[in-house]
């Protein structure tokens, strides 16, 4: 069983950031039968598109969930300086819904980088609020492919992620399969060539049954993935 909480943990009940305004949010019940508080939306989604903003008010890059419509799911704030260790860095997200109520919790932390040292292999605890273990996500050892195992709250492995190999994660857009434990093709995380298309950094896809809880998980993995491979890209 994972910890209750990272180290530090502090639910935020209030954005520090700017508040994003009604105007374009998506719609979807406050109160769902054995839904976590905060992931009510992921229930009406399949696919989630993050989009690199940068903050005015805060001097630094934030995010913007949406879904295949274009309407605001959620939005993200980063606790760490991003220019430290860049891809490497620790970090804490913090992920609001439209009340401006933080959602999800992601914790990253440090680790070296080095895929042909097991003891390099990053992960990422994704929790739901307040401080409720959704899951999380561990990189598996391997030499030619990025793979990384899914887990939920009680640490089994649900879901697997595999990249395309290494030398091929610089070139063009680039996607990466969401697969079932026993290898079924479930999704996908996709990264896009730069100014191949203006709504999005990448996307997330995933069946619209999928556990809520798992859903949460899938979107700390793209955000961990993305910080090792995609981030710092010139």
């Amino acid at each position: 069983m994972f910890n209750a909480s990272p180290p530090g943990y502090q639910p935020t009940t209030t954005q520090p950031g700017p508040t994003p305004q009604n105007g374009g949010w998506m719609n979807f019940p406050q109160q769902i039968p054995n839904c976590p508080t905060g992931l009510e939306s992921l229930t009406m989604v399949d696919q989630l598109l993050v989009q690199k903003i940068y903050v005015e008010e805060l001097h630094r890059d934030g995010f913007l969930i949406n879904n295949s419509s274009g309407q605001k799911v959620y939005y993200v704030e980063e606790d760490s300086d991003g220019s430290l260790l860049q891809g490497l860095r620790p970090f804490d997200m913090k992920i609001f819904d439209k009340y401006i109520n933080e959602a999800i919790h992601l914790y990253r932390p440090l680790a070296c980088q080095g895929c042909f040292f097991p003891c390099c292999m990053q992960s990422i605890e994704v929790l739901s609020s307040p401080g409720i273990v959704a899951g999380r996500v561990d990189e598996e050892w391997s030499i030619l492919l990025p793979k990384y195992a899914v887990k939920n709250a009680s640490g089994e492995t649900v879901l697997r992620i595999e990249g395309p190999f290494r030398k091929n994660l610089c070139c063009g857009s680039v996607k990466f399969k969401i697969m079932s434990a026993d290898g079924r093709v479930q999704g996908k995380i996709s990264w896009y060539e730069l100014g191949s298309r203006n709504d999005a950094d990448f996307v997330i896809t995933f069946p619209m049954d999928l556990d809520v809880s798992m859903k949460a998980v899938l979107l700390g993995a793209s955000f961990l993935i993305n910080a090792v491979y995609f981030e710092h890209q010139p």
